[in-house]
């Protein structure tokens, strides 16, 4: 069996990121271990008998639990503050299992309208299917949340900063909204990333993250995690409803996004530092009509910003003057940043929105959002930020 070698002894941070959850085979190898395994041998037939009735502690099967994914969801429980972490095989997957699992028809959602384009399908089209009553937020206004949730509620969902308008929500507000109309807030945390935002300990019940983003942030590999410090939830609801599912992250997955989290406080600090500097350039330039960035001071709820997030994260949101057209122009002539849907990498990304993570709207529905024709979505990466910025102003002048 493989031997903890977890210290007793209280660690900080960044010290969890690098050694946190670590069990080393009898080989004693340095880096974690990989168990590509899809099941497990027992010594006779009590001892399966006893590890399926819960009496003696033993992997069954891979779609249950893994020693390296276990790694993985330790070390994310650490950097959380959390008691639980589920992980699962996307982001996506992390979010329909934390609604599917303790939903039902009758029961009542609330969701934030400012939404990635899959999780507003998961909210307003998959979850009605089910018998579910789906109430839909537009606005981040707490006033306008509290009429929402002056109704029994049983989930609420919302992602903050939003993707990709960087609308901010007041989770300690409507987590205590939420609280009262006896439901559980589940907050999608990836653009603020874990380094920046703490969503559980602002009073949210569960965090889902697509690992996929900031956590891998060199574009390898699929993977989500949920995390909560509420029992009952992953007891009753959670856990029975993933192991027989099967959403389950692999094992080659989960080490490599194990070693992924030795860096990730160092990788997303630089990439905020990037991105803040990319952002005071692009608001500087005369063919920009507007930049939508926390960190900038001209951001629209900059003081929840300071209030709830540590660091700006790593995501720039630009509004150029002129149409789709221009916004093409723009993006087809960076020479070095990726056209790509993706985010939180290493490699500076952009994308158009409304033709990509949120086509599926229709034009109404990206119109209130504020999701229009001429924006792009930056996200910032590792590269030196003078050659980001270079590459900017080139594709400006075209």
């Amino acid at each position: 069996m493989p031997k903890s070698i977890s210290s007793a002894v209280p660690r900080r941070r960044q010290t969890n990121l690098v050694r946190g959850g670590m069990e080393r085979s009898q080989f004693d190898e340095l880096s974690e271990s990989m168990f590509l395994t899809s099941s497990y041998a027992y010594t006779s037939a009590e001892q399966a008998q006893r590890a399926f009735k819960g009496e003696e502690e033993h992997y069954l099967y891979s779609r249950y639990g893994n020693p390296t994914v276990s790694v993985f969801e330790e070390r994310m429980k650490m950097m959380e503050k959390a008691d639980i972490c589920q992980s699962t095989a996307s982001g996506m997957g992390a979010v329909f299992a934390s609604l599917a699992c303790m939903l039902k028809a009758g029961d009542r959602l609330v969701a934030s309208k400012a939404l990635f384009g899959s999780c507003d399908y998961v909210c307003s089209v998959l979850m009605p299917r089910y018998g579910i009553d789906v109430v839909t937020v537009l606005s981040s206004d707490t006033n306008v949340w509290e009429r929402a949730l002056s109704k029994p509620t049983d989930a609420v969902f919302l992602e903050t900063p939003s993707n990709p308008m960087m609308q901010m929500f007041d989770i300690s507000a409507i987590a205590e909204l939420t609280k009262k109309a006896g439901g559980r807030l589940i907050v999608d945390n990836v653009f603020a990333t874990p380094v920046f935002q703490q969503p559980l300990e602002l009073g949210a019940d569960v965090v889902v993250y697509s690992t996929t983003k900031h956590v891998d942030g060199q574009g390898r590999t699929v993977g989500g995690a949920i995390l909560s410090n509420d029992e009952v939830y992953y007891q009753d609801y959670l856990r029975m409803f993933v192991r027989h599912t099967g959403p389950t992250l692999s094992p080659f997955n989960a080490w490599i996004l194990t070693k992924a989290l030795e860096t990730l406080d160092i990788r997303v600090r630089q990439q905020a530092a990037n991105a803040i500097e990319a952002a005071d350039f692009l608001s500087k330039q005369s063919s920009v009509r507007k930049v939508i960035f926390p960190g900038l001071p001209d951001h629209p709820q900059f003081r929840l910003v300071e209030q709830q997030m540590s660091g700006p994260g790593t995501i720039v949101a630009v509004e150029l003057e002129g149409d789709q057209a221009r916004a093409f122009r723009f993006i087809n002539s960076l020479q070095m940043i990726d056209i790509s849907n993706n985010l939180g990498d290493a490699k500076s990304m952009v994308t158009h929105p409304a033709s990509t993570t949120h086509q599926r709207l229709n034009d109404r529905e990206r119109a209130e959002l504020g999701i229009n024709e001429n924006l792009v979505r930056l996200s910032i990466g590792l590269e030196d930020v003078e050659d980001i910025k270079e590459d900017i102003a080139q594709a400006l002048a075209v």
